[in-house]
This record gives C-alpha cells, structure tokens and sequence, in this order.
C-alpha cells in the first residue's frame, strides 16, 4: 500500500491506536492525541475493528462498492470481439447500440484504443557483420546553427524566438557495421550533392584504414534517393540497401551513434558559434574511435576492434 505523504497513521500505526483503546483501556481522546489525530478518526478505526476481526487497517479504495450502470462484463467481450475484428469505436458503437463515449473508455480500459494495439509486436532482430566493410551505415541529423549560448546551457528562454530561422548544420555520419568504426562531417545541406560528396570521401578515408566497402544501408531520404547518390554508388562498385519505411531501428547503429553524439558532443558544452561547434566534432570523432570503448563490443575501441577484424598487430 501506498501510504500518503501526509498521512498521520500508517496501518500499524492504527492497530496501535485502537489496542491502546481496547485493551489497554485508554480514552478515545486520549488515544487520538497521542497519535496526533483527532477523535473523528479515531473513531472511524475503531469502528473499522468493531465490525469484525477480519476487518484490517489498509485504506480502503475509492472506487464506488456498487455501480449499477457499469458495462456488463458480457458486453465488455462483444466490443472486444468487434474491435479484433478491426472495427472502429463508432461502429461498434453503432452496431451494440451503446454510447461512443462508452465504448471508447471500454477500449481503452482493454488496451485497444487503438488499433496498432491489435498488430503483434516484431520481434527485435539483432545482427552484426563479421567483416568490416560488408556494410556500412549512413544517416543525417540536422543541427540548429548556434547564435550565442542557447536556452540548454543557460536555461533562459528569453529571446529564443528572435533566433529563429537562422539555418541549419547538418551532420552527415558512416558508421561501420562491424566494428562501429566512424566518420563524420558537418555539412551546410542535406542534398543529394552534398550526401554523395561525403560518401565519395567516406569510402576513401575507409580504403585508407583498409577497409573496402560492399554496402551502403541508409533510410529512404530525398539526399540517398538522388540521381547524384546513385551514381556515386554504382562510380564505387557499392550496393545501396535502404530501410523499410517507419523502421529506424533497422539502421540503428547510425542512430546510436548519432543520439551518442548529441550527448557527448553537440550538447555537451556551450558553444558560441556553429563554426566553433563544427570544428569539435573531429576531435570528438577521432576519440569515438580511438579511445571509447563501445559498450557492444567488450572493452574495445572502434579502432582495436577493427585492426583486431583485419587481423592486424596493433
């Protein structure tokens, strides 16, 4: 039981008060100034105990003990049946003869107020490549530009508004599936000019480490839908695999990445400026991979995790 803040008298706190009145032979007065309640109340125990030994001190709960126009629990199934048969609340309503409103609470007291609840959850389905390169994951979160230290740091409000509309950065991140090695850039846009110049260079800089890449998975945004990113693609010999719709969590190694960015870079400290904001990043990266343990792979970092991958003696 949830006892309230306020509350003077936990339940053996009450048990207390009546055995004192009882069977030690106290006054109610006395009783209840000693509890520090008043006499009212300590007579509602008492009468609470005069009623029967099997009659305890929990608070009792609000709800009425009768409720004559409550739906009958036969009526409660029908509108169950009706609904798993994917009809909506006004037809049931009209099909039973009840009130919308009524059916409606009767929905969502059962977990049906909506009809996604009807559809089985997936199934979570991990997966990891075993090579580095075998695919590689791309995404795109876009940034505010930064005019002075904003209302996260300072916690002021004040003048928000009139920094509106000043822009946006965008960071562009490839995230190796295998060993979650990283590469990021802050972009001025998220075009398809701009995702496929970033791509080109993304490849390079992992063809430098070693590592040739056979897929691109990104999700199905106007930049990695362009004709410009397709060319670069096929350019590369790379085969472009994109996510289900509404299905983030397919590419979630590069939203991860992203949300851990947001935590440990874009909003870790204040920044004066977008120009300052963007030149940490690199560093931050460089970090990421060298020095971060990820907390999927044991106690490695993205870099010993790659080179211990390649095979290589680091």
């Amino acid at each position: 039981m949830n006892v309230h803040k306020n509350a003077r008298l936990t339940p053996a706190g009450r048990a207390l008060m009546v055995s004192r009145i009882l069977d030690e032979g106290w006054p109610v007065a006395a009783a209840a100034r000693a509890a520090g309640v008043s006499e009212r109340t300590a007579h509602k125990w008492l009468g609470r105990r005069r009623r029967g030994p099997s009659e305890d001190f929990t608070d009792r709960s609000s709800a009425p003990r009768r409720c004559p126009r409550r739906v009958s629990p036969q009526r409660v199934a029908e509108v169950e049946q009706l609904r798993r048969l994917r009809m909506s609340s006004p037809a049931i309503a009209r099909e039973l003869g009840m009130p919308r409103s009524t059916v409606g609470a009767v929905l969502r007291r059962l977990g049906l107020g909506k009809l996604s609840a009807l559809e089985p959850r997936e199934a979570v389905i991990r997966y990891e490549r075993e090579r580095p390169g075998e695919l590689l994951h791309l995404d795109i979160k876009s940034l505010g530009k930064i005019d002075g230290v904003g209302h996260r740091i300072t916690g002021d409000r004040a003048g928000q508004s009139r920094k509106r509309g000043i822009g946006w950065d965008h960071l562009h991140v490839a995230v190796d599936d295998a060993s979650r090695l990283a590469y990021t850039e802050v972009l001025p846009s998220l075009t398809g000019e701009d995702a496929a110049a970033f791509l080109e260079r993304a490849l390079a800089w992992y063809a430098r480490l070693g590592v040739k890449v056979e897929r691109v998975m990104t999700d199905n945004g106007s930049a990695y839908v362009s004709r410009r990113f397709a060319q670069t693609l096929k350019a590369a010999g790379v085969r472009h695999v994109r996510t289900r719709p509404f299905r983030p969590r397919t590419n979630g190694k590069a939203e991860r990445f992203i949300q851990t960015s947001l935590r440990e870079w874009a909003y870790a400290r204040p920044y004066v400026s977008s120009d300052q904001r963007a030149a940490a990043v690199g560093p931050w990266t460089d970090a990421y991979n060298l020095i971060r343990p990820h907390g999927g792979i044991g106690d490695l970092s993205p870099w010993r995790r790659l080179n211990n991958l390649l095979g290589n003696n680091i």
